[in-house]
Order: C-alpha cells, then sequence, then structure tokens
C-alpha cells in the first residue's frame, strides 16, 4: 500500500491549502466539502463500497461518488479526521484517490489509463493467439486432426491463458472480492465466478479428459470474453477522462500571476489570489485575466472560448465586462477588478462541473437497487441451472452455468444512467450551460413553460444611460452623486449608471430586492435609489429609475437591447410547443417594448418578489410545468419555486445558488437546445434500458438450454455493454 500524497495531512489544518478542492458551506470552522478523483472504479457497486467504507470514519458526514465520473464528493470535519486518514481508507479497500487539482489529478488518470490499455493489451493480443490454436478443433472433420496434436493445441491454450488470469483479469476479481467483503455484490461478482469456473473446469477437462466434467475446453471463449469486457470499460474509462479533462481546462485557464496597477504608478506581480475588488490590473496581449472585472482603459479582442464555448473574440471597450480565464488577444488591457477568488465566472463553473460530476441523481441509485438484487438472481439462477443440468449432462452443466452468468451480468444495465447522463452534461457545457443538478434534465423534459426575467436575461446585460432631468435641481449635479451610490449595486440597472464609477463616503447602505438600494451621505441624508415608484410619491412615467432624497428627485432613462439571439431563441421555444412569458419587476412600458420587440404575447411588469412568486404559483397550480430563467436578486424567490430553474452567469450569487444550472455564455439559445438535448437523453436512456433487458430476456432461455456457449455468451454480454455507451455517445453530436 503506498503512502497518501505528500503534504496532505499538513493541508487539513490549513483552509488556504484545501481551498483548491474544498469549498466551506457552513462556514469558516464548519464542515468541509472537498472533490476527489477515485481511481479503480469499475461499476455503479464500487460507488457504494466506497461510501459506506467512509462513513465509517470518525469526522466523515457524507460521501458521494458518481461511478460515472470517477469522482468523490466528501463531507468531512478537519477537526475530527485528517484527510490522509481518508485516502488511507480508500486504499485499504483497493482504491486510489487524489484531491482534484490538476496536477496529481491528472497524473492518477494517466496511470489508470496506462494500466488498463496494457490490460487491454495483453487480452487481446492473447486472444488472438488462442483462437488460432482453436480453430483447428472448429474446421477439421472428424479423424483429420490427430489426438496428440489437438492435446497440444490445448495445452498451448492453457499456457496463452495464464497471464490473461493472472494480469488482465484482475480488476474483476479485485472488484469482486471487495463486493462480496462489503455484503454489496455488483456486476464483478458474475463476472469474476464466469472466468474462475470457466478457467478452473477447462483445466480440469485438459488434465483429465475422461473425468465428470468431460473434455471440451473454453479457453478460448474466456480470453475472448476478458478481452471484450476490458474493450467496453476503456470506452467507459475514455468518456470519464474526457470529462476530467474539460473540467481541468477550466481550472487551468486562470494565470499564475498577475500585474497589479499601485497608486503610484507602479505595478507588482501577485497571485490571483492577492487581487481584492477595486483593484486594477493591466493583462497584456496573450494573457488570461486572473479575476472579473470591468475596462478601464484600452480596447482589445478578448478569446473567451474555454467559458463560454464561442469562438470567435469578443470585442472589450471602456466598460464592458470581462471574465476570468478568458484571453486578451491583441493589445493590453487595464481592468478594475469585480469579483475574485471563489466568485469569479472560472472558479464557479469549477465547482459546478465539480458538483454535476460528483452527483448521484436518484434515477442513479434506483438502477443501482434494481442491478444489486439481479446479481443476487442472476447468481441463484446460475446455480440452479448448473445443478439441473449435472444431472441432466454432467459434462455440460459448467458451460451452462457459465454462459448463464455472462450472460445475465447486469453491465448493461448499470452503465445504462451514467453514461446517458454524463455525457449530456457535457454536450450542454459545450454549449455554455452548465448544470448544478444533473437530475434537472429528466425535469427539463416535462417543462411546458418558459418564463423569463427581462432585464440581463432577455436584454443585453449592459445599458446605457439615455437621458436624465429633474424638477427643481440641477440634473447635472446629481448625477455623479447617483452613480457613486450605483456602484454599491450589483443590480444591472445600477451597474450600468455607475458605468465605471467608484463608490462613494454612503454609510447604512441597505439594499431592498424588488426596489434598489438606500444609504446616507456624509450628512445623514437617507438617499434612495431604484425603482421610480420607490423612491418618488408621484413617479415620472418615462424614467425607468430614480434618484433622490426627501428633497429632490433626478430621474433617469436606460436604453437597453434585446440579446442578439433572444429573437431566434423565443421563436425556437414556441416552436417546440412551448409557451413563453415574461415576468419582470421593471417599468410596464420598458417590459411592454421588449415583449413587444421578441413577439412575446404574455408579459407582466411592475413585479415585486412576492408578485412573481404568487405569479408563479398560479401557473403551476393551473396544471404548468416552469422553466424560469433569471439573473437578479429578486429572481432568487421566484427561481427557488420553479420546476427548473437556470441563472444567468453574469447574474447575482443569490441567484445563482437557488439555480440548477447556470448559462455562462449568455446565448439563449441554449435553452431550446437543452430542452431537446434532454428530451433525445431520456429517449436514450430508455433505449439503454431496453437494449439490456431485451438481451437478457432473450438470451437467458438460450444459455438455460445448453444452446448459447459461452463463446457468444461472453461476446454477446460485452457488445451489450459496449452498445450502451456508444449509444451514449449520440448525445455529443
Amino acid at each position: 500500500m503506498s503512502a497518501p500524497p505528500p503534504g496532505l495531512r499538513a493541508a487539513d489544518d490549513d483552509a488556504r491549502l484545501l481551498s483548491p478542492f474544498t469549498t466551506w458551506p457552513d462556514g469558516p470552522g464548519g464542515a468541509a466539502l472537498s472533490q476527489l478523483q477515485v481511481s479503480g472504479i469499475h461499476c455503479a457497486a464500487c460507488s457504494g463500497l466506497i461510501e459506506a467504507a467512509l462513513l465509517k470514519l470518525p469526522g466523515v458526514q457524507g460521501a458521494s461518488v458518481n461511478p460515472a465520473s470517477a469522482r468523490l464528493a466528501l463531507r468531512w470535519q478537519p477537526a475530527n479526521v485528517a484527510l490522509a486518514d481518508v485516502l488511507a481508507a480508500l486504499q485499504a479497500i483497493g482504491y486510489g484517490a487524489s484531491p482534484d487539482v490538476a496536477a496529481p489529478a491528472r497524473a492518477l488518470r494517466r496511470q489508470e489509463r496506462r494500466q488498463a490499455l496494457w490490460r487491454l493489451f495483453v487480452a487481446g493480443f492473447l486472444m488472438m493467439q488462442v483462437m488460432m490454436m482453436a480453430t483447428p478443433a472448429y474446421v477439421a472433420a472428424a479423424g483429420e486432426l490427430a489426438p496428440d496434436l489437438d492435446q497440444l493445441l490445448r495445452w498451448g491454450s492453457w499456457v496463452l491463458t495464464l497471464p490473461v488470469m493472472a494480469f488482465a483479469a484482475v480488476p474483476f476479481f479485485a472488484g469482486a472480492g471487495r463486493q462480496v467483503r462489503a455484503g454489496r455484490p455488483g456486476m464483478d461478482v458474475p463476472v469474476a465466478l464466469g472466468i474462475a469456473v470457466t478457467f478452473l473446469a477447462s483445466t480440469a477437462a485438459l488434465f483429465d479428459p475422461a473425468g465428470p466434467l468431460g473434455h471440451e475446453v473454453y479457453f478460448d471463449s474466456l480470453t475472448m470474453f476478458v478481452a471484450l469486457l476490458l474493450l467496453a470499460r476503456w470506452f467507459e474509462l475514455g468518456a470519464r477522462h474526457r470529462a476530467a479533462d474539460a473540467l481541468e481546462a477550466v481550472a487551468g485557464a486562470l494565470p499564475t500571476a498577475v500585474e497589479r496597477l499601485r497608486d503610484d504608478g507602479t505595478s507588482e506581480r501577485v497571485a490571483p489570489e492577492a487581487l481584492r475588488p477595486g483593484d486594477r490590473i493591466r493583462v497584456a496581449a496573450g494573457e488570461a485575466f486572473g479575476a472579473d472585472g470591468r475596462v478601464l482603459q484600452g480596447r482589445a479582442w478578448v478569446n473567451e472560448a474555454l467559458l463560454t464555448g464561442e469562438s470567435a473574440p469578443v470585442a472589450k471597450a471602456v466598460g464592458d465586462a470581462v471574465v476570468s480565464g478568458s484571453v486578451c488577444v491583441d493589445a493590453p488591457l487595464v481592468v478594475t477588478v469585480h469579483r475574485v477568488g471563489e466568485d469569479t465566472t472560472a472558479q464557479r463553473i469549477v465547482r459546478l462541473m465539480q458538483q454535476a460530476q460528483s452527483q448521484r441523481p436518484q434515477a442513479f441509485g434506483l438502477v443501482d437497487r434494481v442491478a444489486a438484487g439481479f446479481t443476487v438472481g442472476v447468481l441463484l439462477l446460475a446455480l440452479g441451472a448448473g445443478l439441473a443440468w449435472w444431472w441432466v449432462d454432467p459434462s455440460r452443466a459448467v458451460a451452462v452455468a457459465v454462459a448463464v452468468l455472462i450472460v445475465t451480468c447486469p453491465c448493461a444495465l448499470t452503465l445504462a444512467a451514467p453514461a446517458a447522463w454524463l455525457t449530456a452534461s457535457g454536450a450542454l457545457a459545450r454549449r455554455g450551460l452548465l448544470l448544478a443538478d444533473l437530475s434537472a434534465l429528466d425535469r427539463l423534459c416535462t417543462v411546458d413553460t418558459v418564463v423569463f426575467d427581462k432585464t440581463g436575461t432577455l436584454s443585453e446585460d449592459r445599458l446605457t444611460l439615455r437621458r436624465h432631468w429633474s424638477q427643481g435641481a440641477d440634473a447635472d449635479a446629481l448625477l455623479p452623486l447617483a452613480r457613486s451610490l450605483a456602484g454599491l449595486s450589483r443590480h444591472p440597472h445600477a451597474q450600468a449608471l455607475a458605468d465605471g464609477a467608484g463608490p462613494g463616503a454612503w454609510t447604512g447602505v441597505r439594499e431592498v430586492a424588488g426596489c434598489g438600494i438606500e444609504a446616507c451621505d456624509a450628512y445623514g441624508t437617507v438617499w434612495r435609489l431604484g425603482a421610480p415608484g420607490w423612491v418618488a410619491g408621484a413617479p415620472d412615467p418615462d424614467a425607468r429609475l430614480a434618484f433622490g432624497s426627501a428633497d429632490c428627485c433626478l430621474w433617469l432613462d436606460l436604453a437597453e437591447q434585446p440579446r442578439a439571439d433572444a429573437a431566434q431563441a423565443v421563436a425556437a421555444l414556441r416552436k417546440a410547443g412551448l409557451r413563453v412569458r415574461v415576468l419582470s419587476g421593471d417599468q410596464p412600458a420598458a417590459v411592454q417594448r421588449m415583449a413587444q420587440a421578441l413577439d412575446i404575447a404574455h408579459w407582466q411588469a411592475g413585479a415585486t418578489p412576492d408578485a412573481k412568486l404568487a405569479a408563479l404559483r398560479g401557473w403551476q397550480a393551473g396544471g404548468e410545468r416552469v422553466l424560469m430563467v433569471g439573473d437578479g436578486i429578486n429572481d432568487a424567490p421566484v427561481l427557488a419555486a420553479a420546476d427548473v430553474r437556470i441563472a444567468m452567469g453574469q447574474g447575482a450569487m443569490l441567484a445563482r445558488t437557488a439555480a440548477d444550472a447556470l448559462l455562462v455564455s449568455g446565448r439563449l439559445m441554449a435553452l431550446p437546445q437543452a430542452l431537446a438535448l434532454a428530451k433525445k437523453t431520456r429517449r436514450v436512456l430508455r433505449q439503454n434500458l431496453a437494449w439490456a433487458a431485451l438481451y437478457n430476456l432473450a438470451c437467458v432461455p438460450l444459455a438455460l438450454t445448453g444452446w448459447l456457449p459461452p463463446l457468444a455468451a461472453g461476446i454477446g454480454m460485452a457488445t451489450s455493454s459496449l452498445l450502451v455507451v456508444l449509444n451514449a455517445q449520440r448525445l455529443n453530436r
């Protein structure tokens, strides 16, 4: 047993060192949620075995393993258990693990891939040699093959089968041993039994051809079965590793150092973790952005392909938002930092991908339970078949029992759901839609109504001030004061008004969901910025925003444009038979303009968070299944109540927390594509499950009656597993 990776025990007491693969959902000092990459997983039963072993450790509060991505989400108390002890517990039951940061996890995958390839090569190469030695016995006519030559070929097949048993088939025996010790039989148990019984029976027939087991040997069937099953697992391993590589590509997009500008005009190189909101950084051509922010100086093309999936560079000028992980292509930019650390776009994407790949949706658990019961049934059925044939024809009893064991192995059944769901989540990620909850795929299939927020969702997230005016006050004098208060809010209207202006010396700042923000100036005067009806008793109907105190009021009108693909997305949703609604807290005139521009007949304006929630529940009470798309603080309650929840990538943290998925690309066409892919995923999943069931229903009677030899059973079982994985890959199209 190898020692745990160095430094992990020291890291247990250092939240900063744990941070690359750990979050603290309960705050500092609480339980930690760590993401780890696990090697040695071959079937769904492995996940239950790992979870059961870890939950026995003091300080481990929860463990969830996704067998499709081989990713472990561990909830634990660093004060009560060391991470090194967790890794040692995994090693004790035969699994390797590494914190899910790039270098060690990548080395772990490389080792797993190399070992799997060697096992496949050994099994495949020796299978061909054994098949050549077995061919004369199949094609020779009676009396053509001399007995001594036949016996020599059988002995040669036995010798060539030994490396297959001692090396290539080891994962099946190791997995079966772990499952039996844990009392959780999985698909490795019937596979290992089938391999072992076939080898032992064939060996007995070779050494004693006149014995009770007859003279038939099945070394060709055995080696082909192992080779084909290893081939199916190789494809499954490749799918898992591609998902992990995509995650590392995002995690590795951040630079190791950034240039921070000092107030005196000099600069220094610092780690991205040292940045704070309000810092200014200079990003040279060819460098990646180390934090989210807005352009303060310069104009350049920025490549955001890694984060949004859009291959064409995007032009960025003063005031435009830039995201961490994107690359400045052709000219330097000076950027004001807005979000750092775990709140940056790149880190949110990493966390979402880790969360989604670590989940085991309810469907996974159902399939696991069915497969576990099915495995026990398979063992009893094979035993019964062998005993029955022992009385009919003892020489064929072992062959029938082995054929039943092999043909009924639930490999395809346990692969059906993980393969489809993981492939679909990867396909959506390439379209810029990251799933935080894999079960949302199933819920998307039932949606019949799509409800959009307007500002920052249907419209571009960057507005411009069209005009400002006031009655009885100097509008130009009030505007800088309004901009400084706007700098304290994350609402798109406030950000557009601030236009890069820094926050002023405000105290008692309070943001009211659905209304706006209020604060006190240096003289104790309360000022409000937000909805005109909230700021002033008699709002101006032409104003979208207002700023004022008890003595004066500044009216503001902001211009907005629909997103470039909003009309296309709305048309695609309607074409798919879905109702489309707009539910906004903005002024009726602005909402009406947007609805008319996008040809949306059903819209509601001036809605507070409570009114949005009431409207949603009214639609649900009428039988509608609602997908809600929003981005603001006031969207969080209605997002939480919707059947499916999608937040825009630049939205408020509260909205993102309540969401099932994050639309990081900002392209609304990803929504009809996601709905179509969800239905396709359900079809593929049902096809996989149906194929697994029909295959067993058709082949089990043949195996029981002795009409299906072990060779054909092995080919059928491995082929069914391979077809399930390949069928799931259609979701990538």
